[in-house]
């Protein structure tokens, strides 16, 4: 006489996914709306799989639930599968050599967004125009977040600080420099010194951003004063202040394409060099799509470095 196997077992994958969604969207009714579930149903899907494991996996306090270390484990091992099963199609077809669907999701700031990756996004939909992109705008906390949780499959940007979940790859750098006026009187000067500057204020961007806390460090341990005339929000913007004679600016050469009405100087011997790279969750499963946007980034050949734009 056969024995059917256990019910638990057929329904273990929709268990999982119900618990993936819930520690992504850390709510329970927010699982069940993307789910397409009722509550409850989510509920009686986790609660199932707890008591298979015989573990908690949450803890709960009203309507908001944590992982607890049990579930971390849980979830660390969950979620490369349920990303392997829904993406199947995709990564079948790109083993096949036909990357011709799926979705391409990445986190960056506004800064790679609007200067590092438009060509790469555009070579990319070019090669792959079946491929759905979709490019956030999140920094900081946001960022980590969507790396965290797996919404998206990279971020690109700096590594602010170490964490021991993620992995930083970098890819890119590039060197600070001074813009200014092309008619102003540092214009001519071979090298900008720190107290070439101290006399003129500068156009930053607001006092929360790293860019005017490495500005403090920098000037502060040289023992030099320095004086800020305008917080400005964006690169382009400060270019355009620039541009007016309003102050003089600390920027990444990423951000000069060459065209702008400045003139610039290194500040290289000051001030690090910016790194740019992708910043992957570990262990995290990368779908075809995302591998091959890598491939084409970390391209050393394609590396090339913005036109610095030359004193007058």
């Amino acid at each position: 006489m056969s024995i059917s196997p256990p019910c638990y077992k057929q329904n273990r994958l929709k268990q999982l996914r119900a618990f993936c969604k819930a520690v992504e969207t850390k709510s329970i009714s927010k699982a069940g709306e993307e789910l397409f579930l009722s509550q409850p149903t989510v509920s009686l899907q986790i609660r199932a799989l707890e008591r298979e494991l015989c573990v908690q996996v949450f803890e709960r306090r009203g309507p908001v639930i944590n992982l607890t270390p049990d579930g971390k484990i849980l979830y660390e091992l969950a979620k490369p599968l349920i990303n392997g099963i829904d993406n199947l199609s995709h990564n079948f077809n790109s083993l096949a050599g036909k990357l011709e669907t799926g979705e391409l999701h990445i986190t960056a700031g506004q800064t790679a967004c609007m200067y590092l990756l438009p060509k790469y996004i555009h070579r990319f939909k070019q090669k792959n125009p079946g491929v759905h992109v979709k490019l956030s705008n999140n920094t900081g906390k946001e960022g980590r977040e969507l790396l965290k949780s797996d919404c998206v499959d990279f971020a690109v940007g700096t590594m602010a600080d170490n964490s021991e979940d993620m992995v930083f790859e970098p890819l890119f750098e590039y060197n600070p420099v001074l813009i200014m006026p092309q008619d102003h009187p540092l214009a001519d000067k071979k090298e900008v010194t720190l107290k070439d500057i101290s006399p003129y204020g500068l156009i930053l961007p607001p006092r929360e951003l790293s860019t005017w806390r490495k500005v403090d460090k920098i000037f502060s341990e040289q023992d030099i004063p320095y004086q800020v005339s305008m917080e400005v929000g964006g690169w382009e913007v400060i270019k355009t202040y620039v541009e007016e004679g309003l102050g003089l600016s600390i920027v990444s050469e990423l951000c000069l394409n060459g065209n702008e009405k400045l003139a610039s100087s290194s500040l290289a011997s000051y001030f690090p060099k910016q790194i740019y790279g992708a910043v992957i969750r570990k262990g995290k499963f990368l779908s075809p799509q995302a591998r091959e946007f890598l491939e084409m980034l970390s391209d050393e050949e394609d590396h090339e470095q913005p036109v610095a734009l030359q004193a007058v």
